[in-house]
């Protein structure tokens, strides 16, 4: 895998993936952008989300809809890591239970969101969720 990121403006940066997708990034506390550090914060989220969901589908469940909702804590000082990181999921679908949504989860959590395992060598990170019917 590979990237490159490219000077645009101030502290205004544009990343471009190896598969051809840019964004913008902003070092000025997210001015103009999502700062690095917010973007770190998303892709756990997103890494997490694919993973709930593809598990969910594998397991023939009928999931309609997924949104994970992060908060976070840093360090006061430099470098400012992240010191906790708490993923709360929020899962739509018919017949979905407790235990199956637990599970998901927790297998993104324990085997598969390699965005999440990275940071968990740095922060503490934790997990909760929550299950709307969709009828």
């Amino acid at each position: 895998m590979e990237a490159r990121v490219k000077w645009v403006e101030d502290l205004s940066f544009v990343g471009e993936s190896s598969s051809g997708h840019q964004i913008m990034m902003d070092g000025n506390s997210g001015d103009k952008a999502p700062s690095p550090m917010e973007m770190v914060l998303i892709a756990a989220g997103g890494c997490s989300a694919i993973d709930v969901v593809s598990i969910l589908r594998k397991g023939r469940h009928q999931v309609t809809d997924c949104e994970v909702k992060l908060t976070s804590e840093r360090r006061e000082e430099a470098p400012r890591l992240f010191t906790d990181i708490n993923l709360h999921f929020i899962v739509s679908g018919k017949e979905l239970t407790d235990k199956i949504v637990e599970r998901a989860v927790q297998l993104s959590a324990e085997k598969y969101c390699s965005v999440s395992l990275m940071l968990g060598k740095a922060a503490n990170i934790t997990h909760s969720f929550e299950i709307k019917d969709a009828g």
